[in-house]
């Protein structure tokens, strides 16, 4: 007995160690994926490799990926992600996952977005009322967002209502609540922070506001590939078409049979199994 149970400790043992020797993968990921929950439900299940997470806006971690200070990267930034495929002719790039953006402002809605007739409307309502609106100024894909709504408005608030956080989506959050503006935000970061804000969403689901995800890394990167299948075609995927915000699902699975290897593709109506 004594013998039996020496060898289930050594075997406990020798694969505690096998863990903890695991060969690093590090992640550089938009702030928004990390932010929703979604990284601390997902990542534990992909045992191939222990994922370091370096959370920053969609522009820096594609420049971590340039610099291969880090293995992968999790984008949702088209128009920048197109500029570093054309810099980076060996990397791969594919869908995975979308969501929305939404508006988000006080509850009384002093610029009237309520009755915007699209996003692009909201926008021009912002700039035209004595509210602020909190930037996320950081190079992410939030800001990318938001950069092509002003110019698509023609107009923007004056400098002293149009605030830049440099922040993550949360703390942007958190300083458009505290100043009682406006901003501009993936919604399952909202529904995350929702119960501590005194904010509530008042424009969504315009076609402007569709929030694509995808997954980078270089060809010849053996365990980036790994991961990258694992959560696009893998187990992986199911868990974040599975992941829920205050009840809610946070993200919507790339539909099967959609084009997905481009970032201006956009979700199609094919089936999502």
């Amino acid at each position: 007995m004594r013998t039996v149970s020496l060898l289930l400790a050594a075997a406990l043992l020798c694969a505690a160690c096998s863990i903890g020797n695991r060969e690093p993968l590090d992640l550089a990921t938009t702030t928004s994926v990390q932010n929703s929950g979604l990284l601390d439900d997902l990542l534990p299940h992909f045992t191939q490799a222990t994922v370091r997470v370096h959370a920053a806006g969609s522009g820096r971690a594609l420049a971590m990926l340039s610099d291969d200070v880090v293995d992968v990267a999790v984008s949702h930034a088209p128009e920048t992600e197109a500029r570093a495929l054309r810099e980076e002719p060996t990397w791969a790039y594919r869908k995975f996952a979308y969501n929305h953006f939404v508006v988000v402002g006080p509850k009384n809605d002093p610029a009237d977005v309520r009755h915007a007739a699209d996003v692009v409307d909201a926008f021009r309502r912002i700039a035209a009322a004595p509210v602020t609106f909190v930037s996320r100024g950081d190079g992410s894909g939030t800001h990318e967002r938001e950069q092509i709504l002003w110019d698509t408005a023609g107009v923007k608030p004056p400098s002293d209502r149009l605030l830049t956080s440099g922040r993550g989506m949360a703390i942007t959050l958190r300083q458009a609540a505290e100043r009682q503006g406006y901003t501009l935000s993936d919604e399952a970061t909202f529904w995350q922070f929702e119960q501590q804000l005194d904010l509530t969403v008042v424009l969504e689901r315009d076609p402007r506001l569709v929030n694509t995800y995808a997954v980078v890394y270089a060809r010849h990167n053996d365990k980036a590939a790994r991961f990258a299948q694992w959560l696009t075609r893998g187990a992986g995927r199911q868990r974040v078409g599975d992941f829920r915000v205050q009840g809610r699902p946070a993200f919507t699975l790339w539909p099967g049979g959609c084009p997905d290897e481009q970032p201006q593709n956009l979700p199609c109506r094919a089936a999502t199994k």
